[in-house]
């Protein structure tokens, strides 16, 4: 009798040994918190979202507002950030310059990722000769470097910031499409995928009920990083003069009209520099701390 009343005072005993054991879950949020990069990076972001949506109140004059009697000022006093040549506010250009670059990262990056998931979806669930050919196009793709492939387009198309836009997007899909691809592998063969088959779902349910949310762990990621690839390569074209046309503020377009005046005038490419600089930062060290957060090995730690 008196070992019958003991074994449950031992059976709870061993499973309080065993619940510190097994951690406690820590949330996606927790753990990006306890991320330095990922916090710094997320502040970056936040600054470029405040800064383009209340440029029109921020901004203390237009970005067309030329003055030639006060071209290529220093910096201080009336214009911390100083001129350009036509006199006007460099401030004031760099932060309208900021919702250039955040709507090019936002549309090129949804191009992209409707093309690449839509492709990659197709080529892991039916797999034979659509994933070959799929893959194919994908590795020709891949054949070519994004910056050439987005200038061909722009060449062909026309120079413009929403044909940058749509060549950027269309340069990236690859990517988007084998991470896709992969995932998609893997999930057709899990017992939640044969269930529905068994109770007679439609591949297109299937598809979009039960395999596309179990991919947006990798999606979310990607997007992160190639938001910073995407205004990169903006400022890279329109620094060619194959992106935005004057007088649209873009950061490459001020970079590329200061070339002339490095020595005169260096801020004139300075600034615009740095605020490529930390946009591109603050999305590669946010993406890779969303990264780590998402990674499933280290939900208990």
């Amino acid at each position: 009798m008196e070992e019958a009343q003991e074994a449950p005072k031992v059976l709870s005993t061993l499973r309080l040994e065993e619940e510190p054991r097994r951690g406690k879950r820590v949330s996606t949020w927790a753990r990006l918190r306890r991320s330095p990069g990922a916090m710094i990076g997320l502040g970056l972001i936040v600054l470029l979202l405040l800064t383009a949506l209340t440029a029109d109140f921020v901004a203390s004059q237009g970005i067309d507002d030329q003055d030639l009697r006060k071209g290529l000022l220093a910096p201080g006093g009336e214009f911390p950030l100083g001129t350009d040549e036509f006199g006007r506010d460099m401030l004031s250009r760099i932060i309208h310059g900021s919702r250039i670059s955040l709507q090019v990262g936002v549309i090129a990056t949804v191009i992209s990722a409707l093309i690449g998931i839509s492709l990659g979806a197709i080529a892991g669930y039916f797999g034979g000769r659509i994933d070959y050919l799929i893959q194919g196009m994908v590795d020709v793709s891949w054949a070519f470097p994004t910056v050439l492939f987005a200038l061909f387009l722009v060449a062909v198309l026309g120079r413009s910031l929403t044909n940058v836009m749509i060549a950027v997007g269309l340069g990236y899909w690859g990517g988007y499409a084998r991470v896709v691809r992969g995932q998609v592998l893997s999930l057709r063969e899990w017992e939640f995928v044969t269930a529905a088959h068994a109770i007679g779902a439609s591949d297109l349910r299937i598809m979009f009920r039960h395999i596309l949310p179990n991919i947006l762990a990798p999606v979310i990621i990607m997007s992160t990083l190639m938001m910073a690839d995407a205004i990169l390569i903006e400022a890279t074209l329109s620094f060619l003069g194959m992106g935005a046309q004057p007088p649209i503020p873009s950061w490459g377009s001020i970079l590329s009209a200061g070339r002339a005046h490095m020595r005169l005038a260096p801020w004139e490419t300075i600034f615009p520099g740095i605020a490529i600089m930390l946009t591109v930062l603050g999305f590669n060290l946010f993406g890779d701390g969303l990264r780590d957060a998402l990674d499933p090995r280290l939900r208990n730690l």
